[in-house]
């Protein structure tokens, strides 16, 4: 791991026995990401595990959909003026809904770990301005790195089912 500082603001709103998030591989999943893109200064990022409740209202609230998502993600929306003031760059704030995390990993028959650190990698991604839902060429970019990331964290191509 490179000396990149990670402020990480974890709330365990919601807390399920069948995931064990430890802070230290959540940096982890953060830090490899921002590496894979070549993104090294010190950044605050705040990660939010939610219910179903709170992701339905999330996701209809900011994206006007009426149902509950994995992982929802809010940029910062500092100026530029104002971040470079600051010792860390704020990434924003990601909400990973745990039983749909869970209800998937079952569901795609992936370990619930994998496709939790799956929900930041991509999570991270969205917050550093990538957009699957930009266009296809976008989407198999941001894909790309994924899949590099889940590897170098030790996890199999998240999108492996997908492709057979």
């Amino acid at each position: 791991m490179n000396a990149r500082l990670i402020k990480l603001s974890l709330q365990a709103a919601y807390r399920s026995p069948d995931l064990s998030v430890k802070r230290a591989a959540v940096i982890n999943y953060v830090n490899q990401t921002l590496t894979a893109i070549g993104f090294d200064q010190a950044c605050d990022i705040s990660i939010r595990l939610i219910d179903i409740t709170e992701s339905h209202e999330l996701n209809f609230y900011y994206r006007q959909k009426d149902k509950p998502t994995n992982v929802l993600s809010f940029a910062s929306e500092l100026p530029d003026a104002i971040a470079l003031m600051l010792e860390q760059k704020p990434l924003g704030d990601l909400a990973i809904c745990i039983p749909v995390v869970l209800q998937e990993a079952s569901e795609q028959q992936k370990p619930v770990e994998a496709h939790f650190a799956h929900m930041v990698v991509h999570g991270t991604l969205h917050l550093m301005g990538y957009d699957h839902e930009l266009g296809e060429q976008e989407a198999l970019a941001m894909e790309s790195i994924e899949i590099e990331v889940m590897q170098r964290l030790g996890f199999s191509n998240p999108y492996a089912a997908d492709e057979q």
